[in-house]
Order: C-alpha cells, then sequence, then structure tokens
C-alpha cells in the first residue's frame, strides 16, 4: 500500500503541500497547476483512466449483447420461414396488425382477411361450403375435413375475388383438419399462425370466415373457455350435409347431446377453444385470431338449439362456438402436407 501511494504521488504531495515550503516552486518546466488540479479531486488521475474504460467496455458489451439479440430473432425467423414449415409461425405474439390499428376489431380485419378463404365443395348428393386459412403464397389452405370430404371437386375463392380451383393434399378426420392446395396460385397472402397454449379465457378475439356462403363476414368476442371436449363426425355422407350453404346444417356433439343434425355414428373428439364470437353454418375451417393479428385456431362447431329433430331453419348461433387450437394444427401440419388420409 505503501508503495502505490509513492509511486502516485499522493502521499508525498499531500505530506509536503504546505505553501511555507518554498522548494518545490522554482522549476519552471513542472507548473505546479497540474498537481494542484489533481489534488482536490476525490479519485486521483489513476481511477480515472479505469472509469473511462469501464465505459467503452460497457458500451461494446452491450452492443454485442444486442446484436446476439437480433441474430438470434433473425436466426429463427429464417428458420421459421425456410425450414421444413414453410408457413409462418409464431411461438409468441406477433403483431401482424399495424400499430396505427393494434388492439382494434378493424385492424385486426383488414391486416387477416386477405388471408382467409371461402371453400364450395360439389358432392355426389349436393353442395358444401366452408372456409380456410391461407398458409402459403402458393396457395396451401388449412380447413375443417368435414368441410371437404366426400368432394368431387373444389373451388376456392380469396378476399380479392379471385377464384380458383383446388385439390386434397391431406386429411386428418381424427382431428377434423384438411390441408388443400391451390393450382396455379401465387403472391397469396399468408396468415401468421400464433401460439394457442398462450391463449387465456378472457382474450378478445376475431371470427373471419363465410356463414351461410357471405364472404369475409367478421365477428368478434372473447374466449369463453379452453379445453372444451367437442364431438364432430367423421362420416362422408354426415359430413356431406353438414356445411351445406342451403340446408344450414352443422353436425355437433357437446355433452351427450346432437345438435344442428345427426352425426352419426362415426364421430371423432378433440379439445377446442371455446368463443362467443358469432359462428354459423359456413365459418368452418375459418380463423379465431388474436387482438394481433394471429390465427390461434380454426374454427370448426358451433352449439344451436336445433337438435337433430329440429328444423335446419332453427340453426344458428347462439355464442357457443368451438375452434381446434392452432397448436394442433401446427402439430399435425407434416402429417397433411406428406398426404395424410383416412383410408
Amino acid at each position: 500500500m505503501t508503495e502505490s501511494f509513492r509511486r502516485d504521488g499522493e502521499y508525498e504531495q499531500h505530506a509536503s503541500s504546505s505553501p511555507v515550503n518554498p522548494e518545490w516552486p522554482p522549476p519552471p518546466a513542472q507548473p505546479p497547476q497540474p498537481v494542484y488540479a489533481a489534488e482536490p479531486a476525490p479519485t486521483p488521475p489513476a481511477p480515472a483512466p479505469k472509469k473511462r474504460t469501464r465505459g467503452p467496455l460497457a458500451l461494446l458489451a452491450a452492443v454485442a449483447i444486442v446484436a446476439a439479440a437480433i441474430g438470434g430473432g433473425t436466426a429463427y425467423g429464417i428458420q421459421e420461414l425456410t425450414g421444413n414449415d414453410t408457413v409462418t409461425s409464431s411461438s409468441t405474439s406477433t403483431n401482424v396488425v399495424p400499430s396505427a390499428d393494434k388492439g382494434t376489431v378493424s385492424g385486426v380485419a383488414k391486416a387477416v382477411s386477405p388471408s382467409i378463404v371461402e371453400i364450395n365443395a360439389t358432392l355426389s348428393n349436393g353442395s358444401s361450403t366452408g372456409s380456410g386459412v391461407i398458409i402459403s403464397s402458393d396457395g396451401e389452405i388449412i380447413t375443417n375435413n368435414h368441410v371437404i370430404s366426400g368432394a368431387d371437386s373444389i373451388k376456392v375463392s380469396t378476399s380479392d375475388g379471385k377464384e380458383y380451383t383446388a385439390k386434397v393434399v391431406g386429411t386428418d378426420s381424427a382431428k377434423d383438419l384438411a390441408l388443400i392446395k391451390l393450382e396455379n396460385a401465387s403472391g397469396l397472402t399468408p396468415a401468421t399462425l400464433g401460439n394457442s397454449d398462450g391463449v387465456q379465457v378472457g382474450d378478445t378475439v376475431v371470427a373471419i370466415g363465410s356463414p351461410e356462403g357471405l364472404t369475409g363476414t367478421v365477428t368478434s368476442g372473447i374466449v369463453s373457455a379452453l379445453d372444451r371436449d367437442v364431438t364432430v363426425s367423421t362420416d362422408e355422407s354426415q359430413s356431406q350435409g353438414g356445411q351445406g350453404g342451403g340446408n344450414g346444417q352443422w353436425p355437433f356433439e357437446f355433452g351427450g347431446q346432437q345438435f344442428n343434425g345427426d352425426t352419426g355414428s362415426s364421430t371423432t373428439t378433440y379439445k377446442a377453444l371455446q368463443t362467443d364470437a358469432s359462428l354459423n353454418p359456413g365459418n368452418s375451417g375459418g380463423a379465431l385470431i388474436d387482438m394481433n393479428g394471429n390465427i390461434i385456431g380454426i374454427n370448426s362447431a358451433m352449439y344451436s338449439a336445433a337438435s337433430s329433430g329440429s328444423s335446419s331453419s332453427d340453426a344458428g348461433s347462439v355464442g357457443l362456438g368451438f375452434a381446434i387450437p392452432i397448436n394442433t394444427v401446427k402439430a399435425d401440419l407434416a402429417k397433411l402436407r406428406a398426404g395424410g388420409s383416412d383410408n
């Protein structure tokens, strides 16, 4: 300690700084100002360089951390966009809606409507109308299996009025999901698939679809409940009447009771998000969306007072709708793209 004081000159300066000693001023080459300028400061010149070095080092460290964070985010984005699943996906919540429209139903509708389509399937005994969600710019579309089951041909209309022919790529009746692909399509607007595990009861949501063939219909509500067991038909003859734009039926079972027509003997049950956003026949396969514009569910079923013995004209929304969680869709996507089929 004593050596360090002598090396800095602090101890000797304090011991001989009294003005009664006249021996220090004579050397003109060393004016006293620098010495006296350093003396009053509580921190001598030695710590000052340390502070200067800490500043740049801390700044460089901060820059390095920011660069690493940006690099990680970039790598994640590239993985999501160019990996095996080309669908734009988010494990958290991505702001699809512009900041000026954030938190508004109109903002969500404007941002997501270009990614929602109307599906018309021609069946052997009639027709079926439903909705779908675009997940790739070249025309991959997620919808419900019961919308396209048994279809001889499929026509799809986008939000800008263009019409395409589509073919079935893969189906999974156990999850009531299907993947179809538009022919000769490009430059479409894919939706961003969110994270349904982060959904909470009370979250505001928006539904977009084509109820009764009314393309691009927007409704809103909240998430009413999570993990509801719902049952839908997997039987081709039942599902053919399930989304008919004319008969208004939507076979669906909940709590041991059947609604909107007979679900038949071939059914599947899955965990669903419940919402009070208005859903009607034709909304099947459409999107349930959070307020940031992320798809959190595929609308699939509704409760209606019309049971199997009631008139189909009585079928309508009473604020009890159900959607397949989007994480279920993402987990099933590889199988669907590989041509998964129940046959």
